[in-house]
């Protein structure tokens, strides 16, 4: 059951950084370097993080400046998530490398890293919504609607369990295979975003 698995792994990296709760805090990852725990606590950490630049970004008063510096931040964030989740599909490729894939099998629309990553997201949302709904300081009825909202992202994640868990048995007893697509971002090559390689002329 790897989403079982990666979920409190998650849980704890979210705690983690709530600790000091500073994007520019350093991460401390627990676990064994080219483990796969030690994976998916690198890879919510940066979840992590990004969600905390995402809320940081939308300050009305945000000064311009540091504005844009935080937006390139971001994509930096964005292209490391991505990277990240390719190493984790990668580990799922070379754990079923010898698995026989049958004639009638289907490919899914995600691989199980990206459906991971969802699970990483669902995992923040989670925590912070929790916190709204047990905010003491916010209304009865603001509460109440975060409770609600909770509810149904509690719901969500025990049916990503099932999903995920649906996927990783088909993959392994060859009933869908893996095909995984390199992610060509655009935006940070300097050879295809043309607003950077018209400034190189």
């Amino acid at each position: 059951m790897f989403a079982e698995f990666a979920f409190p792994i998650f849980e704890r990296c979210i705690n983690d950084y709530h600790i000091i709760d500073d994007v520019y805090q350093p991460a401390l990852n627990p676990y064994e370097k080219g483990s796969i725990e030690y994976l998916l606590y690198a890879k919510n950490w940066v979840d992590t993080v990004q969600w905390h630049y995402e809320d940081i970004i939308r300050d009305p008063q945000i000064d311009p400046v540091a504005a844009l510096d935080l937006k390139r931040k971001i994509d930096a964030s964005n292209q490391v998530r991505t990277d990240m989740v390719e190493y984790i599909d990668s580990y799922f490729l070379q754990k079923y490398a010898g698995v026989q894939v049958k004639a009638d099998a289907k490919i899914n629309t995600e691989s199980p890293a990206w459906a991971i990553d969802r699970l990483s997201i669902l995992a923040l949302k989670i925590y912070h919504m929790s916190e709204e709904a047990n905010r003491a300081e916010a209304t009865p009825e603001h509460r109440a609607k975060c409770q609600e909202k909770l509810n149904v992202l509690l719901d969500q994640k025990n049916d990503m369990f099932v999903s995920i868990s649906q996927l990783i048995e088909d993959i392994e007893n060859g009933d869908k295979y893996m095909k995984v697509y390199k992610q060509m971002k655009m935006y940070n090559d300097e050879e295809l975003n043309p607003v950077l390689y018209q400034n190189k002329k």
